[in-house]
Order: structure tokens, then sequence, then C-alpha cells
């Protein structure tokens, strides 16, 4: 069995407002294996990033664990703050613009994580050179390292930003959102540079999206959100073929398509009712069993327990 590289167990997270407590994760549990690219898909909400923030450090949990490598738990505050763990975990943020300091070049961006991971002072022709091999690896042109972010576009900041994360020399990776603020046609390069690096490197993904149609193509694994909890996870080919959970139909038979004939290979139309409960208010039993369909009496009564309904594939539904 492959080793873990992110192992998180019965992981929850709450928010204290003035107008309630909010579950923005609840008691979610999974792994990621090196080499992997594991998806995690949800609506807005849904709190997938929120999980991506806890494994970087920039939220605690409130209860549950998050372990590095089968050895360091990353969870405790102390842990998350050790230098040689912020190298090894980077973060990929959802707006480029937003994450790159506008006053400063793309040489002096790069610059700043090779010389605080290279373990060593660095002279500046070996900066230089690290820099530049860095931003070849991206596809960006060495001449981009005089710009500034304001002088090139949405899809070039985030292959910065992905250098960026790469000159720490990383072993894992977590991608939010990376495409959603790109052009369709920039989407298509910036995940298949991803695959390409993430060969490269021998680096594990955390890819967290709404986007189905981009998992199917990049992700190994992946789990479905909703309302902080996982209510469906397997192999990516597995999901799509035989989707079980009521409301991973639901979003794979919402997908746009352009034949007839990938129009028969979605699930049957499953039309939801009601709205989106509040994460401040979710509803006791099943989250999802105001809009389900499919719901009987004790979807409202008690919580469904994650379990194996194929070989690999995991679903938490009380009508499966």
């Amino acid at each position: 069995m492959s080793e873990n590289v992110i192992q998180i167990k019965n992981l929850t997270k709450q928010f204290k407002t003035k107008f309630g407590t909010l579950t923005a994760v609840d008691d979610v549990s999974f792994d990621i294996r090196r080499g992997e690219n594991f998806g995690l898909v949800g609506e807005s909400g849904s709190g997938k990033s929120t999980i991506g923030s806890m494994i970087v450090g920039t939220y605690g949990p409130t209860s549950g664990s998050i372990t590095f490598r089968d050895e360091i738990d990353i969870s405790r505050s102390s842990q998350s703050r050790e230098p040689s763990l912020k190298q090894q975990i980077q973060l990929v943020f959802q707006d480029p613009g937003g994450s790159l300091n506008p006053r400063k070049t793309i040489r002096q961006i790069l610059s700043v994580p090779v010389q605080l991971y290279a373990g060593k002072r660095l002279t500046t022709a070996e900066v230089e050179a690290r820099i530049k091999g860095i931003l070849e690896q991206v596809g960006l042109p060495v001449h981009y390292l005089d710009k500034y972010p304001r002088a090139i576009g949405g899809g070039e900041k985030q292959l910065v930003c992905v250098a960026r994360a790469l000159a720490a020399n990383p072993q894992f990776i977590v991608l939010d959102e990376p495409t959603s603020a790109l052009d369709v046609s920039i989407q298509a390069k910036i995940t298949n540079k991803l695959i390409e690096l993430q060969k490269k490197n021998d680096l594990s993904y955390l890819f967290i999206t709404h986007n189905l149609c981009l998992v199917r193509n990049m992700c190994d694994r992946l789990a479905v959100m909703y309302l902080g909890s996982i209510c469906e996870y397997a192999d990516t080919a597995e999901f799509f073929e035989n989707p079980r959970h009521p409301y991973t139909q639901m979003l794979l038979a919402s997908i746009p398509v352009l034949s007839d004939e990938e129009e028969r290979l979605k699930p049957q139309k499953i039309k939801s009712i009601g709205e989106i409960p509040s994460p401040l208010n979710k509803p006791k039993g099943c989250p999802f069993h105001p809009r389900c369909p499919f719901k009987k009496d004790i979807c409202s009564q008690d919580t469904p327990q994650m379990r194996e309904v194929s070989p690999g594939h995991f679903a938490c539904c009380h009508c499966i």
C-alpha cells in the first residue's frame, strides 16, 4: 500500500459567530497517498477550502487530527509553524492576482522562497540560476523575471504562483480552486502543466474545486463534500461510472454535455427539492435529506455512517 502523505481523521472545524456556532467541517476523514492527486469537490460553502487551510496551518482544527507522512501531527499549532513543515507543504491560491505582491518583480517574488528554504546561504548567481530553472519548469520565458504581476495575464500569474510553490521544493501542494478565475482555454493549460510538474517532481496534490469536468481528467481519487461532511469518495473512474449518493448523482446529472452519447452516460436526472440549509442550522439526520427525492423516515432522524458500498467506493447514505 502506498505511503500516506496526508491522513485526516475525524476533522472538525467550528467558528463562533454572533449568530451561533458554524460548523464548517464536520467529522471528515480521508487520506492522500504519495504521488496522488486527490480531488475535493463541493459547492461554495461546503467546507473544502477550510480543510485546505487547516492542512497548511492557517486554521487549527476544533477536533480531529491531520498527520503528515504518517508521523507528524500538523494539527498541533506548534508543529504547523515548523519551518521544515512549511517548506514541504505549499499552497496555490484561487486568485493569482491577489496573492502576488504588485510592487515586487517576478524575480523578487521567486527569490524569497529559494533563499528561505535553501538550507544554506546562496550567492546571487546561485539564486538566479534556481529561479530561472523554476520559471522554465512552469513554461514561462526567462525574461518574465523582470516583469511585475500587473504586466502579465491571469494564467501567467497563476503559473508564477505555482513556480513560487515549487521554489520551496515541497512534497505536497494544496491547490485551492487554482483555475476558477481563468478562461476555459487557460484552465486546460494550467491543469496540463500541473500534471506534468507532479510527475516530474514526485508531488502529491489536494485539488480543491467545484468543477467536476476538471477532476475527471486530473484526479486519481475524489471526495464530494456537502454542508461540511463528505458524502461519497472513490477512484475517479468508479465515481463517474457508478455514483451512489443522491447528491453526487445530482451533481453529475447537471454537467453540460455536447453530444447525445455523453448525455446517455450521465446519471438519470435527479431533481432536488427545497433550498440548501444554513450551516448555522444543519438539519438533523442526513444533511442532504431536505433536498433528497429518495429520503426515508430514518433520513431525518439518524445521521448515516460512511460505509464501503463496493471495493474502494465509500458513501454515506441510508438509501443505498
